[in-house]
C-alpha cells in the first residue's frame, strides 16, 4: 500500500507545473479559500519551506496562539513572494517530507489535496493529485462524518460517480447506479466527481454555489 507521505510530492510538483503554465493573472483569481487569490493559497501550501520550527513558534506568539490569524498573515505577506520562489518551494523536498503537528502522513496528504483543489477547481483544471490521493483523502474526510470542518452530514448522502456533474441534488433519497464508484451515508444525496465532493467536505463552496451544512 502506496504511503499518503508519497502521494505528496507529486500533487505539489503537479500543482507547481500547472501553474508555471497557466497565465500569470490566474495567481490573482479567486480560489476557493474564503478571501484567498490563487497566490494566498500557494503561499499558505508553501510555509513550512520558509517557516522553522523556531520562526513558526514566533509566528504563533505574535498571532497570540491563533494558526487562523498566523496562516492569515504568513499568506497576506508571503503572496507577494515572486512566483519562481514559491514555484521552487512547491517543488522542495522538504516540503513534501513535511508533516503538521499532530496530523502524521494523512494530514500532509489531506492539507496538499486540499489546497491543490481549492487552485484548480476554482481555475477549471484538472486535478493535478494522483487519484489514490484523492480517494484517501476523500475517505478520511467522511470518516470524520463532516467534523474535520464543522459540517452537519446528518441525513445527507455522499456519492462519487466519474462524470457526474459538481453540485448537489437534494430532491430525494438516493439509489445506486451503475457509474457509483464511492459512497457513504444515507439520506438526500449529494453526488458529485470526487474532487468537488472533497472541496465540498472540506468547507468549501464550489464555483456554482454548491456547499454542505455547517453544523
Amino acid at each position: 500500500m502506496t504511503s499518503p507521505q508519497n502521494w505528496v510530492a507529486p500533487t505539489c510538483r503537479g500543482l507547481a507545473d500547472l501553474l508555471e503554465a497557466v497565465p500569470g493573472q490566474s495567481w490573482d483569481a479567486p480560489s476557493l479559500c474564503e478571501k484567498w487569490l490563487v497566490r494566498h493559497v500557494i503561499a499558505h501550501v508553501t510555509m513550512p519551506v520558509r517557516l522553522s520550527p523556531e520562526r513558526f513558534g514566533a509566528e504563533m506568539a505574535a498571532a497570540g496562539g491563533d494558526f487562523t490569524v498566523l496562516s492569515d498573515t504568513v499568506a497576506e505577506r508571503d503572496a507577494s513572494l515572486p512566483i519562481a520562489d514559491l514555484l521552487d518551494q512547491l517543488r522542495s523536498p522538504s516540503l513534501h517530507a513535511w508533516q503538521p503537528p499532530g496530523g502524521g502522513a494523512a494530514g500532509a496528504l489531506s492539507h496538499a489535496v486540499i489546497h491543490s483543489l481549492d487552485v484548480t477547481i476554482a481555475l477549471g483544471r484538472p486535478a493535478v493529485a494522483p487519484d489514490g490521493a484523492i480517494s484517501a483523502v476523500l475517505d478520511r474526510l467522511a470518516a470524520a462524518g463532516g467534523a474535520m470542518f464543522g459540517l452537519d452530514l446528518t441525513g445527507v448522502r455522499l456519492e462519487a460517480a466519474d462524470g457526474a456533474a459538481s453540485g448537489l441534488d437534494l430532491a430525494g433519497v438516493a439509489a445506486e447506479v451503475a457509474d457509483t464508484v464511492w459512497s457513504w451515508g444515507e439520506g438526500r444525496t449529494v453526488r458529485a466527481e470526487r474532487t468537488a465532493l472533497v472541496a465540498l467536505l472540506s468547507g468549501r463552496t464550489l464555483p456554482d454555489g454548491s456547499r454542505l451544512p455547517r453544523a
